[in-house]
């Protein structure tokens, strides 16, 4: 089963720092054999109420990659950067993929 990271950056507060951040957090995730299934992009609500403002979701091998990512030192200055710079939510979870 893999693991999914949505990531919902509802605010920015610090461009400059979202900046630094994009460029460089593409290699970490990389490193913990993630890759990127979804950055941003134009959506429809069907269902509920839910207001989303810019998704980012990122795909792990299983929910141990994604946490050993987003726990590892090489993230934690990337993390700490992102959550001063930006206001949003995020939510880790298992599923199955497509080709399961």
């Amino acid at each position: 089963m893999k693991a999914y990271c949505l990531f919902d950056v509802q605010e920015v507060l610090d461009e400059s720092a979202m900046e630094h951040y994009r460029q460089h957090v593409l290699e970490v995730v990389a490193a913990f054999e993630g890759r990127y299934v979804v950055i941003g992009g134009p959506f429809e609500i069907k269902e509920g109420t839910h207001a989303i403002a810019f998704p980012v979701m990122i795909e792990f091998p299983s929910l141990a990659h994604a946490n050993r990512w987003y726990d590892s030192p090489e993230y934690h200055e990337l993390r700490e950067l992102r959550k001063r710079a930006t206001r949003g939510t995020a939510v880790f979870f298992e599923g199955w993929s497509g080709g399961h």
